[in-house]
């Protein structure tokens, strides 16, 4: 494992503290009871890597850059090392000739959000926890409760009262406890924290556990490893609360500090346009306010972003910037992704390469650049939101040819 030595904790002031004392390191991984989001620190050295190409497969491979002791994995779903996939189609289409896709869609319950539950839960295993809850718009509740129940743990879940049908009908299959919040997503988490404090559960709440963050760093170790190697010039990545852009900052960091690449990525961050909190932030240089929310992209509305600190501070200093879609932005993406590049993306993920041309337009990217879009969750969680997409080639005939050419004619 890596040696950590300190921990960075992000306020939503903007102010940071640094921890280096052991026992208050441990007591974070056990319960983070500040309101603020966690960097972890590591003695790095290029030795770590080289470790790493032996210690497992998938996100597990990099376990010498990961909070855990040695020792045998518990956690029985296989996570990460999920594919980059270079699309002859769609680099064509849109005038991109060394555009990526990071297809986060291939883990065990379709989105990018199953690396930290691997690695909580991993830690929740060796620790003798019986319990695990979180809050969550979708993605993570579903990972959590198919996670938890591979793993013989209780799952607890806190949503919003309007989550996607599809999401909650897999949390509950799995047998996981679900609370409907009312009041939306940010009162869902302030629950959530309030109930494991009161019940002693293990809060696996993105942002405030530590581990979520290093977990989803992986995914820039895959990036730079399926590259041969390099970094790309820029990654886009959909931002809600903004864990995963930290992550992916965290993780090229952590290779730089390693010293084996010299440069980071400039990391454009996607907000839907009707919840755009970071973007706004962003451009009026001021602190992040909550928004309204009105988007399809449940993924990423988040009305005031958890991570908002940590996030302004990683895209600054790679270089990036934020920007956002519309919704018809978003629509025509999955589309165009599902058409053209076979994947089926949700809202949510496929924000991301909806914001390329966005970012194209806005001198972030330059055409001739190496360019990786994220894509951090499955469509088949959304059916419904996607009903616009369909076409109406569909017939009902009786078992005859001639009724097959008939209705061939009108395709």
């Amino acid at each position: 494992m890596g040696v950590v030595i300190a921990a960075n904790v992000f306020y939503s002031d903007g102010t940071i503290e640094r921890i280096e004392e052991q026992e208050r390191l441990i007591a974070l991984f056990r319960h983070n009871n500040k309101d603020a989001c966690i960097a972890l620190e590591y003695a790095y050295d290029p030795a770590l890597l080289a470790e790493s190409a032996l210690s497992g497969e998938g996100m597990w491979r990099y376990s010498s850059l990961l909070p855990l002791a040695p020792g045998e994995k518990h956690y029985p779903l296989s996570v990460g090392n999920t594919p980059l996939i270079a699309s002859a189609r769609l680099r064509e289409y849109m005038g991109l000739p060394a555009l990526w896709l990071k297809d986060e869609t291939r883990s065990p319950t379709g989105s990018n959000k199953d690396r930290a539950t691997a690695l909580v839960l991993e830690y929740a295993l060796r620790t003798g926890v019986q319990t695990v809850s979180c809050a969550s718009t979708g993605n993570v509740a579903v990972s959590l409760a198919v996670g938890a129940a591979a793993a013989g743990l209780k799952a607890v879940i806190f949503v919003p009262a309007h989550v996607a049908d599809a999401k909650l009908e897999i949390m509950l299959l799995t047998g996981a406890t679900v609370f409907k919040v009312l009041e939306g997503y940010k009162a869902a988490v302030e629950l959530s924290r309030a109930a494991a404090r009161a019940f002693g559960w293990y809060d696996r709440n993105t942002g405030y556990h530590p581990f979520t963050l290093e977990a989803k760093k992986t995914v820039a170790l895959e990036i730079w490893e399926q590259l041969g190697c390099h970094v790309p010039d820029a990654v886009l990545i959909p931002v809600g609360d903004g864990v995963t852009l930290s992550a992916i900052a965290k993780g090229f960091r952590e290779l730089k500090l390693c010293g084996v690449i010299t440069k980071i990525p400039r990391l454009i961050g996607v907000q839907a346009a009707g919840c755009q909190p970071l973007k706004l932030a962003w451009e009026m240089q001021i602190p992040v306010r909550p928004v309204e929310v009105k988007t399809i992209a449940d993924g990423i509305a988040v009305a005031l972003p958890i991570n908002a600190a940590m996030a302004l501070h990683d895209v600054r200093a790679s270089g990036g910037g934020f920007i956002s879609v519309t919704d018809e932005e978003i629509l025509q993406a999955v589309r165009v992704l599902i058409t053209k590049g076979g994947i089926l993306a949700e809202p949510a993920a496929a924000a991301a390469f909806a914001g390329a041309e966005i970012a194209l337009q806005s001198g972030y990217i330059q055409r001739d650049e190496t360019i990786v879009a994220l894509v951090t969750g499955t469509g088949l969680k959304t059916l419904p939101l996607l009903s616009p997409l369909r076409s109406n080639n569909v017939f009902q005939v009786h078992a005859q040819i001639a009724e097959v050419q008939k209705a061939l004619t009108a395709v």
